[in-house]
């Protein structure tokens, strides 16, 4: 039997969405079939995919708009050559094409908040809510769509949580001492990282405050290590400036591959703005960080109990964790972390979740 997943692009984080949905059928019997719509073909996505085969139609993103008719044809011809028990379906547009280029069931992966809030969009998926499973990364984006389709059962819009293959991650990271030589941090500063794309949504502005206001009880060599680009990275360097603590905040810009890097840091804070997952929270924790976030969006669900929360937008709350992780002040042990690592947010977890829900039980209870 074969399942196919269909994914508008592998550019990150998707390429590694489609490796985490291929590995649920790890040793199962099922072939996966991965088709992505969008993206010159490469070997080496082919290979991170980890899937039985990839597809790659090439199209550009203006190609896929609308009815996206080329792109349903491709795929019923993908369809007619194997025989495949159900599609799996990254974001809207791959899952209008799974329904519309099939009459399987379709599992259909949200990633983000307000994917319903269209009209067209609850249409679509109301006219074929009897072969649809909706999955949410998070219980906050699964219950903004509880939320916009009220009359769907609870059983057809459920969790499964975003993860990442421990073992191989934990592989990847360099020594404390090689991961700031590499980005040319001091050896003995206390360092605070925070990893994102510097926009609004990621609200480092907060992050840049909270810092200054707990600067006067951390020690003097102190640093706050901001990795990623974005729009707001002229406004942010100002920000600092203005703080007086510009001499104290390193941008480093984009670095490739930059979870190797993470054990340079000594504590993980994430300020997001209703964040739907945060998938930089799993390789924090897997790189043994001890983590502080908002309390809100997937992020909170992520690091409740193994980590400080604080109010979105809270400077001074922020401020207090920082100092609060400095000084040892109700520290989470290490291992609790790595046990809701392996709990959660594992392959294996999500395998054992996914292949318990009551939607994937009826399918293969029809094989």
């Amino acid at each position: 039997m074969q399942v196919l997943q269909i994914c508008h692009c592998y550019y990150p984080p998707f390429l590694d969405c489609a490796r985490q949905y291929s590995m649920l059928f790890s040793g199962t019997g099922f072939k996966v079939v991965t088709v992505y719509l969008t993206g010159e073909p490469s070997e080496e996505v082919a290979q991170a995919t980890c899937s039985d085969e990839v597809i790659f139609l090439g199209y550009k993103s203006s190609q896929v708009r609308g009815l996206k008719l080329k792109a349903i044809a491709q795929v019923r011809e993908i369809l007619a050559r194997g025989t495949f028990k159900f599609c799996i379906a990254h974001r809207s547009k791959p899952t209008y094409v799974a329904l519309l280029a099939s009459k399987l069931p379709v599992i259909s992966i949200h990633h983000n908040y307000d994917d319903f809030g269209r009209f067209t969009r609850r249409l679509m998926v109301n006219l074929f809510r009897s072969r649809l499973l909706l999955l949410g990364v998070s219980d906050s984006v699964r219950d903004e769509m509880r939320a916009s389709l009220p009359k769907w059962p609870a059983s057809q819009i459920e969790t499964l949580y975003n993860r990442i293959d421990v073992a191989a991650i934990q592989s990847q990271f360099l020594s404390r001492a090689a991961a700031r030589q590499f980005l040319a941090l001091p050896p003995d500063s206390w360092i605070i990282g925070n990893v994102g794309r510097l926009h609004h949504d990621k609200d480092q502005a907060t992050l840049l405050r909270g810092f200054k206001k707990a600067l006067g009880s951390l020690p003097t060599n102190s640093l706050l290590v901001i990795m990623g680009k974005g729009p707001l990275e002229k406004d942010l360097k100002q920000l600092a400036l203005d703080l007086g603590i510009a001499q104290s905040v390193v941008f480093t810009g984009n670095v490739a591959d930059g979870k190797k890097y993470f054990k340079a840091f000594d504590v993980f804070a994430l300020t997001s703005d209703h964040e739907p997952f945060g998938m930089v929270l799993l390789e924090a924790m897997a790189a043994g960080l001890p983590l502080i976030c908002s309390d809100c969006g997937g992020g909170a669900e992520v690091v409740r109990g193994v980590g400080r929360l604080f109010p979105l937008g809270d400077d001074m709350a922020l401020s207090e964790c920082l100092i609060n992780e400095f000084n040892g002040n109700n520290r989470i042990d290490q291992a609790e972390t790595h046990a809701r690592l392996n709990g959660f947010f594992s392959d294996q977890a999500a395998r054992e979740y996914f292949w318990d829900l009551s939607f994937v039980k009826n399918l293969v209870g029809t094989n």
